[in-house]
């Protein structure tokens, strides 16, 4: 019924000590120092872009940003570990795997008659270099090629990609002039019926939105999204037009509840529209997210009703209070909120399980966010996973057991586990979900 991409976990132990978690995240990080990052633009001069070309690269998990050159001439000397002298123009403010070059700054007399040429390569939090420079790539541009005036929008994980997320995430390639962003929403397919009209529209002046409404659908729902100017008037075409899909009518079995650790992302520049910073990509079944960033077991328990009842899973995995401990609420109203958690879902039907919480690191979180951390956490999560652990759960902080502190090679930010932190996330529940989904059948759920 619901076909999904799963991804393959890398890390092929469940529990993995963290020297051997060291040695795997040395071992990719050396991987990652001796390859050049690989160019997916190529043109030719019979297949040229227009003067205000989208050029693509490879993502790299590893990265939070890049560093693209252009050069125009063909570099004489030109090293894949060093930036060159040679380039005309240099950029490191770029936050995603893709690039609308201002091509009119500097180089507007090669424009249509002469090549020019770029490379990029992949930076840490730091502008420390995780790759080297990709080759030095050709650009042909011509004026017979319409510029992109559309803003180019990227699939979401509300699409096949993986589990569906009911708080949406849209985003798209950001185009060099665009002021800000307009994202329509629609209950039908635009393009088929020119006459549809939006049932809710949301402004920004990034390259992506976090939907703060949960998202029911009947059928598809259809997003597009266009560049405003500085007075708010649309600068673009619409884009083209991506759907998703949340309906209860799919009948989904098993829900995911939490914040943003089940939402997605990581790494500090990686949201849910990547899947690879979802641990629910890695998972061997399917499940609908009914995650939400910035959640807390208070708002959890708000959102129960209108979230999850629509959907009523069989069984509920549920990971959620860390937000609420890291800002000071004791264990104590936390275990208060997960039991009224779980008595709504027995009354309904619902058959909760609960993960336990994996640590933080508020020295991370603090460089990261710049958020304090209360003082007595791991004593509060301490107390709140001992509770847990008395009921039908599955213990993914044990995968995290070794270290009293969210590692910093699993997790940048000290809060979301980056691509191998999610994937022990997922392998654990992947290994004791036979057995949990027993004992969760034999709950007293009405």
């Amino acid at each position: 019924m619901h076909h999904l991409r799963r991804l393959r976990p890398l890390v092929p132990a469940l529990i993995v000590p963290l020297i051997l978690w060291a040695t795997v995240i040395e071992s990719d990080e050396a991987l990652y120092a001796k390859a050049p990052l690989r160019a997916i633009t190529e043109t030719s001069m019979l297949h040229p872009l227009s003067f205000s070309p989208i050029l693509v690269w490879e993502k790299n998990v590893n990265a939070t940003h890049y560093e693209i050159e252009f050069f125009r001439e063909q570099p004489a000397i030109c090293y894949p570990d060093t930036a060159s002298s040679e380039a005309v123009w240099r950029s490191d403010d770029v936050y995603a795997s893709s690039y609308n070059p201002p091509l009119f700054l500097f180089a507007a007399d090669l424009l249509g008659r002469a090549p020019l040429y770029w490379r990029v390569r992949a930076l840490d939090f730091d502008g420390t270099p995780v790759s080297l420079f990709s080759a030095v790539m050709t650009l042909y541009t011509s004026a017979a090629v319409a510029p992109s005036v559309m803003t180019v929008p990227l699939p979401i994980a509300s699409s096949e990609i993986t589990a569906p997320l009911l708080y949406p995430v849209y985003h798209w390639v950001r185009p060099y002039r665009a002021h800000a962003f307009e994202v329509a929403l629609y209950a039908e397919d635009p393009p088929e019926n020119p006459d549809a009209e939006p049932i809710d529209t949301m402004t920004t002046q990034l390259s992506e939105i976090y939907d703060q409404k949960p998202r029911i659908t009947q059928g598809f729902f259809y997003w597009r999204v266009r560049s405003l100017d500085e007075a708010g008037e649309p600068a673009s075409d619409w884009s083209p037009v991506l759907k998703f899909r949340n309906d209860p009518k799919d009948n989904w079995e098993i829900a995911v509840f939490g914040d943003s650790i089940s939402h997605g992302g990581g790494h500090i520049s990686y949201g849910p529209a990547d899947h690879e910073f979802s641990w629910l990509s890695y998972l061997d079944f399917p499940a609908i997210n009914l995650s939400m960033s910035g959640d807390t077991s208070e708002t959890m328990l708000e959102r129960f009703e209108a979230d999850v009842l629509p959907f009523h899973p069989r069984y509920l995995l549920i990971l959620n209070g860390t937000n609420s401990l890291r800002a000071g609420v004791s264990a104590a109203e936390v275990i208060a909120d997960l039991e009224e958690l779980k008595a709504r879902c027995l009354a309904n039907g619902i058959r909760p399980i609960f993960l336990t919480l994996p640590p933080i690191n508020p020295e991370n979180i603090a460089r990261a966010f710049d958020e304090p951390t209360a003082d007595d956490w791991q004593t509060q999560f301490s107390l709140v996973n001992a509770f847990l652990r008395t009921e039908v759960h599955i213990d993914v902080a044990a995968a995290f057991s070794t270290h009293p502190l969210l590692p910093t090679e699993l997790a940048l930010d000290g809060l979301h586990e980056d691509v191998i932190g999610k994937q022990l996330i997922a392998q654990t529940v992947n290994r004791a979900w036979p057995e949990t989904k027993q004992q969760a059948d034999r709950l007293p759920a009405q």
